[in-house]
């Protein structure tokens, strides 16, 4: 009897599955064209809201990094994370 309740609630709680971790990319050294591009994105969007304040603004540089992302890859053929590219 023991051995059948050892049982079950060893079958009732399985061992949690530890979750995946969202994708990581290489980081690689950015070329001067790359640097030139993004600075360039970043200039045309007004990243540093210079011409006036924006409403909901963590949004919106979300969005322009978003778009740096797709255009860096478009053009040069290397993902880079939103993440890597704030910190340069």
């Amino acid at each position: 009897m023991a051995e059948r309740l050892s049982e079950t609630s060893v079958e009732e709680s399985p061992e949690p599955q530890p979750f995946r971790s969202r994708r990581r990319y290489k980081a690689t050294y950015m070329a001067f064209e790359e640097m030139v591009e993004m600075v360039s994105i970043l200039r045309r969007e007004d990243y540093d809201a210079n011409k006036g304040p924006y409403t909901r603004p963590n949004m919106r540089k979300d969005k322009i990094m978003s778009s740096v992302v797709t255009a860096l890859e478009q053009k040069f053929g290397i993902k880079r994370a939103k993440e890597q590219l704030r910190k340069r």
